[in-house]
């Protein structure tokens, strides 16, 4: 295969990145997309040059494509890659992977069984600031994680709920700010920290209550096989967005950070400790504007969102592991879903016991 026809399913707000990064990928040809609202698809076709706009996935893959990219709700997610799988269609799905584990389970046997290269879009990984990160772990420079912290403090207007009546609600949107925004986060944090073995925490809706049924706010600590431990901070009911940060401190003492403020923007090293490397630093800054339309975070996270689809195609036509797998994204699911039960039964979660696999969101 020289070159792969690729379809987009779902023609909401993150397909747009989708689109343009599919057009970017020498190789790669966008022949359609499908929407249940089959108007918002025929606009979305003809504002990107798509020859056709279908309602269903079965019509796209009708149209003879090679893998497709999944932009639909949370809780879609299983349907659609269950079924490209079953008609042999590689996929790289939005995060997160689905709402809960065992539907992340049966989405990675199918993929198995299948054959098809199954991808899950994490686009902060691509950033060179992560990417120091992970290398000074590998390398030895930071040494093994023994501390974490992820702080997610962001600004989410009602009107951004009005806008799309499945967000904000369990049954549509899968969870609130852990699933939808905070999970970028704990996906770096346990690409940095290793395998979670039991999580505790809590959620609570403090200022969005009137519109979304699902939690606002949460904090929670993760341990992990290595012994060592992180906190999660996370809430969309500040009046300011300061962004989203997650640091790390290795064995070494050394600490690390990457920052993303404003949202939207290429994370940075704010902090950096190795000997002979100090650098401390700040981007908070008065005079930027961090309340941003969540179409301006996207665009500004568009570049990387082409590394991935880049990195995603050359996968499907090598044969190898694309960058992020189904199994990689399952492991940040694990915790946000742990941190729902232990909200919901005041417990520690062990995320290694059998029965998580069947737990779900708090509903």
């Amino acid at each position: 295969m020289a070159s792969l026809r690729v379809g987009i399913v779902g023609c909401g707000k993150i397909a747009g990145n989708h689109a343009r990064a599919l057009q970017q990928v020498p190789g790669v040809e966008v022949v359609g997309c499908s929407d249940l609202d089959l108007a918002r698809a025929r606009v979305f076709a003809a504002t990107y040059e798509i020859a056709n706009a279908v309602r269903t996935v079965d019509e796209l893959i009708a149209l003879e494509i090679d893998a497709c990219t999944v932009c639909t709700p949370h809780p879609v997610h299983e349907q659609v890659v269950v079924t490209a799988a079953a008609a042999g269609v590689h996929v790289l799905c939005e995060k997160p992977i689905a709402v809960d584990v065992a539907a992340a389970d049966r989405m990675i046997e199918a993929a198995d069984r299948t054959g098809i290269t199954f991808g899950v879009l994490f686009q902060r990984r691509f950033w060179p600031a992560a990417r120091r990160i992970r290398e000074a772990i590998d390398d030895g420079t930071l040494g093994t994680p023994t501390l974490g912290e992820v702080s997610v403090i962001l600004h989410r207007p009602s009107e951004y709920y009005a806008a799309d009546a499945w967000r904000g609600q369990w049954d549509t949107d899968g969870g609130g700010v852990l699933m939808t925004q905070a999970v970028h986060q704990i996906d770096m944090l346990q690409w940095f920290m290793g395998e979670a073995v039991s999580v505790s925490g809590h959620i609570r809706t403090h200022t969005h209550g009137a519109h979304i049924e699902t939690e606002d706010s949460a904090s929670a600590v993760v341990a992990f096989t290595s012994g060592a431990t992180a906190t999660i901070t996370a809430t969309i009911g500040a009046n300011y967005n300061l962004g989203n940060r997650v640091t790390v401190i290795g064995g070494t003492g050394a600490i690390a950070s990457v920052l993303e403020f404003p949202e939207g923007r290429e994370g940075v090293n704010e902090i950096w400790t190795v000997p002979g490397q100090l650098a401390l630093g700040t981007a908070f800054s008065i005079d930027v504007h961090a309340n941003l339309d969540v179409t301006d975070v996207n665009a500004g996270l568009a570049d990387f969102h082409t590394l991935q689809v880049q990195d995603f195609a050359d996968a499907v036509l090598t044969g190898r592991e694309p960058a992020v797998t189904g199994r990689d994204a399952r492991a940040s699911l694990a915790i946000v879903a742990g941190i729902y039960e232990s909200s919901r039964t005041g417990r520690v979660v062990d995320l290694r016991a059998t029965a998580h696999s069947a737990m779900k969101v708090n509903r």
